[in-house]
């Protein structure tokens, strides 16, 4: 849990003094390149997960667990020594290698924890509690990078990680207890590679395209067709390779699909929400980094507490599609009305809509990951409960590098040979007329990520209503009710439906093949 929140505080702290650090390192073109510092972390960490879940099944999860948490600082560390923004981004990508595996690597390690009075691998119940651990990150990141920026210095949102990251390190090693079965299958390191080598094209295709170079360029079309080449050679690898790191098999269960794709949707509307509500509120209304901060409380609070109360209805029937449903109709709804935020729209009034935000993700991020792991094969737990997390941070680095491409083309369009950089500059009537048209450019942003939350939405209905899950009493509250023991198999696979099903140490119990008139 500790480790959560470390993952979620460092993603956060850092959101709120973007601003601060650009006008430090890079006072000319620092805003321009904020995408960059967002992404850079994101496509490491993105890179990084295929292979951290083969690993976790076949090295066990514990050690890669240390191994991430261990890289992970070092990049603080560096991330903390920085002289210039191109440095920073050049550290925060390793400071992502680790990062990759504090959510998801995380996740795994819960899975196979012993519940009490359980056998183990009852733990996986308790993995639906990161959303709430998130929920609060999201509340005290933004506040604590904002009082560190606005009385410290930024460097410390990266030094604050070293002391807990090493107290994390030592408890882990320490009071750590899984089981740890030797597996000597080789790992599939080149489809690993070209799993990276095609997020990284992917995501300089969104961040150069119509911006720093022209769609129609050498530059910009020799990386879409790099892309291309590198995601057939990738899925051809997958389907000839005796251990893949990402198996095909996953994607025919329309389950483990649909939700991949939802959380990769989620992904890239949660992160560029984020970022652009901070960057709008100190830009557009001038408001200090701790008091713009203060904002993510709302979205926070809807989070945790939609965490909880979800808990409690899963454990009296409700499924988790009612949720999902639920959830991408929420968010969209939210950006929607962001969208039509203007230079002096009630500060109350988007503290309310941020509320109705966290609420629709609230109810994604557990149960999303819950469903994969109540849906996968047990050996293939590891990369499964990755390539969800794979799905979401490709989606966040992939939507904050076009969010960021659009509020540029959108600014310059109307502001011929203006920079979002310079807006603090400006002053009278061209700062108003400056203003304005920045945030036109972030509404865009908003309504996009509205729109892709919509799709989500269609995708979400269309999920195989599961069979009924038994509820344990220790889940109770978080978020995360019902999982599936190690002896569990899925039923009504062929239909892509698997929801797991309680069993008890002795064994698994039967399966209900009815559904619930109140699922129906």
């Amino acid at each position: 849990m500790a480790t959560i929140l470390l993952a979620v505080l460092d993603q956060n702290i850092v959101s709120a003094v973007t601003v601060p650090i650009a006008r430090e390192l890079d006072p000319v073109h620092g805003i321009d390149r904020i995408p960059w510092l967002v992404s850079s972390f994101s496509l490491a960490a993105t890179a990084a997960l295929p292979l951290y879940g083969k690993l976790c099944d076949t090295l066990g999860a514990k050690r890669i667990f240390l191994g991430a948490v261990g890289t992970f600082l070092l990049g603080s560390a560096l991330c903390g020594a920085a002289q210039s923004m191109g440095q920073l981004i050049a550290f925060r990508a390793v400071q992502g290698l680790g990062g990759g595996g504090l959510m998801s690597v995380t996740m795994v390690v819960l899975a196979q924890l012993p519940r009490p009075g359980a056998e183990v691998g009852g733990g996986r119940g308790f993995a639906g509690i990161g959303g709430i651990i998130a929920g609060a990150g999201m509340a005290l990141g933004p506040v604590l990078g904002g009082l560190l920026a606005d009385t410290a210095d930024w460097r410390w949102v990266f030094y604050v990680n070293l002391p807990i990251g090493l107290v994390v390190l030592a408890l882990a090693t320490v009071l750590i207890r899984i089981p740890h079965r030797t597996n000597r299958r080789r790992v599939d390191f080149l489809g690993a590679a070209l799993a990276a080598a095609f997020s990284t094209a992917l995501l300089l295709i969104a961040e150069w395209g119509g911006k720093e170079h022209a769609w129609g360029s050498p530059t910009v079309l020799g990386l879409i067709t790099a892309a291309v080449a590198l995601l057939g050679l990738f899925v051809l690898r997958q389907a000839t390779a005796a251990e893949p790191v990402l198996p095909l098999s996953l994607f025919r269960n329309r389950v483990l699909l649909n939700s991949f794709v939802v959380q990769g949707i989620t992904g890239m509307a949660m992160l560029g929400s984020m970022v652009y509500i901070i960057i709008y509120l100190q830009v557009a209304r001038d408001i200090a980094a701790t008091s713009a901060s203060l904002f993510m409380i709302p979205m926070a609070a809807g989070l945790s507490g939609v965490g909880l109360l979800s808990g409690r209805l899963t454990r009296r029937g409700w499924s988790r599609r009612t949720f999902v449903v639920s959830g991408t109709g929420c968010a969209a709804a939210a950006l929607g009305a962001l969208a039509l935020t203007g230079p002096a729209t009630s500060l109350w009034l988007i503290g309310a809509e941020l509320l109705l935000l966290g609420v629709g993700f609230g109810q994604l991020l557990g149960q999303l990951v819950q469903l994969v792991q109540e849906t996968a094969p047990r050996d293939q737990l590891g990369v499964a409960t990755t390539a969800i997390r794979f799905f979401q941070s490709l989606g966040g680095a992939l939507g904050t590098a076009l969010f960021g491409t659009v509020v540029a083309r959108v600014y310059e369009s109307r502001m011929p040979g203006g920079s979002t950089s310079r807006i603090r500059g400006l002053e009278g009537a061209e700062h108003a007329r400056a203003v304005e048209v920045f945030v036109t450019s972030v509404d865009v942003v908003f309504a996009c990520a509205a729109a892709a939350m919509l799709v989500a939405l269609v995708l979400a209905t269309r999920l195989p209503l599961p069979a009924p899950v038994a509820a344990d009493a220790d889940a109770e509250g978080s978020g995360a009710v019902g999982a599936a023991s190690p002896g569990d198999r899925i039923s009504g696979e062929e239909e892509g439906v698997g929801a797991g099903r309680a069993a008890s140490p002795s064994g698994p119990a039967p399966a209900s093949t009815s559904t619930p008139a109140s699922d129906r």
